[in-house]
């Protein structure tokens, strides 16, 4: 189904057009005008044990590869990193909170608060210690981490006096890779989509979003489907 045509004003990745890294635990690419696919996390999601085999890994890394560092050795480490983080929290760690649909639903309400002005939400799922979305800036005045901050910085605030707390709620950092074409964007829609099955749970439980827009060109979930 990914051979449609693409959503409106999607970009993917430009191979000739400008590209920066920055590193802070994991690499992190920026090219303006790109569609990204971001994850965000509780902060108690990950237990201190696999923040430390996190930590390992990435020592481990840094040794076999030394600098300079292409930008396909540095998306390894991303890719290696990313995806034991994602199988992680899809086990369920931490309090979970946002198994709460009124909670969770505070956390969607500040993701849509800037939509059309500042970016473009393609589309989202709220787990119960992390969310995964799509978007894409509109302006350079924003960047990927500001709009991600804000999001995180209103729903702390909200989610926190509900609960009668305060305190940290998010971890600070967020995982994100630059959708390269269509066919990708596609596979990451249905990632998405399949979040709570992979996790074991029914994707009614769960907060999970799609632009209307992209619905009408026939860019949508496709039906539940358990993963092996």
């Amino acid at each position: 189904m990914w051979n449609l045509p693409p959503p409106p004003a999607f970009q993917g990745l430009l191979p000739d057009a400008p590209l920066t890294v920055y590193m802070r635990h994991l690499p992190h690419w920026r090219q303006e005008g790109a569609t990204y696919f971001v994850t965000f996390r509780l902060a108690d999601s990950l237990p201190q044990a696999k923040l430390d085999e996190l930590a390992n890994l990435k020592r481990d890394w840094e040794r076999q590869h030394p600098l300079p560092r292409s930008h396909d050795i540095l998306r390894l480490l991303a890719r290696q990193a990313t995806e034991r983080i994602e199988r992680w929290l899809d086990q369920g760690m931490g309090a979970c909170v946002l198994k709460d649909n009124s909670l969770a639903a505070i956390v969607a309400a500040a993701m849509h608060h800037f939509d059309a002005d500042r970016y473009e939400l393609d589309c989202f799922v709220i787990m119960p210690n992390h969310v995964h979305a799509l978007l894409r800036p509109l302006d350079s005045e924003y960047a990927l981490e500001d709009i991600v901050g804000s999001w995180k910085k209103f729903s702390a605030r909200l989610v926190n006096r509900a609960l009668g707390r305060d305190g940290e709620l998010w971890q600070e950092e967020i995982y994100d890779r630059i959708i390269r074409d269509e066919e990708h964007l596609w596979r990451t829609i249905q990632y998405v989509a399949n979040n709570p099955d992979r996790a074991g749970l029914a994707r009614a439980s769960c907060l999970l979003w799609i632009r209307p827009q992209w619905v009408e060109r026939g860019w949508n979930f496709e039906p539940p489907r358990l993963i092996s």
